[in-house]
């Protein structure tokens, strides 16, 4: 499967057969534009402008934003339910949580996720090999607490998301303060936007993987 980082909180999934998923499509009031995209599904994990663009994906992909099981051609999809702040919702809402498994790799991708960590959480979303994690606080858990899922989630590669780059107009923290909790030897920062994987490449050990839109 191949993972490409489309910036902010998007993604584009793409399975070996072809199938193609983009999660959280976001608008120019971010900052920037987001790159020309088809796909067969959009999820969006909530209602706010940087995650639910789906008029900026082409194709007449089927849109998923909440809680639900669907299939596509070699690729299933659930969700799980949470919250976009520390109050259970009663602040910004709630927030979808999309696992993926593709080629036989559990991907999954948080959304604006706000809540702590729980334990009741983290056994409705594993397991998971790759997972796509915010990790610039204010709107989102920051970088302490993105630390501690990492943490409890265990997958073998982690790609921070929802982080402040030179464009954005969303105010939130770099991505270095995220990276700076880990040792360097496990972090890998690539000039790419995009990387290929298989079930050859899950080791077993955590590794941090920053992608780069291009």
């Amino acid at each position: 499967m191949i993972i490409e980082y489309l910036g902010h909180s998007c993604f584009k999934l793409v399975e070996s057969t072809g199938t193609t998923v983009v999660c959280d499509p976001y608008s120019n009031e971010v900052g920037f534009s987001m790159p020309k995209v088809s796909a067969d599904a959009v999820t969006v994990s909530h209602g706010h402008f940087d995650h639910n663009a789906i008029s900026n994906v082409g194709g007449n992909p089927v849109v998923i934003d909440k809680e639900s099981n669907y299939e596509l051609t070699g690729v299933e999809i659930n969700s799980v339910k949470s919250f976009h702040d520390a109050s259970r919702g009663k602040n910004r809402g709630e927030n979808v949580i999309f696992k993926f498994r593709m080629d036989g790799i559990d991907v999954c991708h948080l959304g604006d996720l706000g809540e702590s960590c729980s334990t009741e959480l983290i056994e409705n979303i594993l397991p998971v090999n790759v997972l796509l994690i915010p990790v610039g606080g204010n709107y989102t858990i920051d970088a302490e607490m993105a630390k501690e899922y990492v943490d409890r989630i265990m997958p073998d590669i982690v790609i921070p998301m929802h982080y402040r780059t030179k464009d954005s107009k969303i105010d939130v923290d770099k991505v270095d303060e995220f990276l700076k909790l880990f040792d360097d030897e496990i972090i890998e920062e690539l000039e790419e936007s995009k990387i290929e994987l298989s079930r050859s490449d899950l080791s077993g050990e955590t590794k941090i993987i920053v992608l780069r839109k291009n």
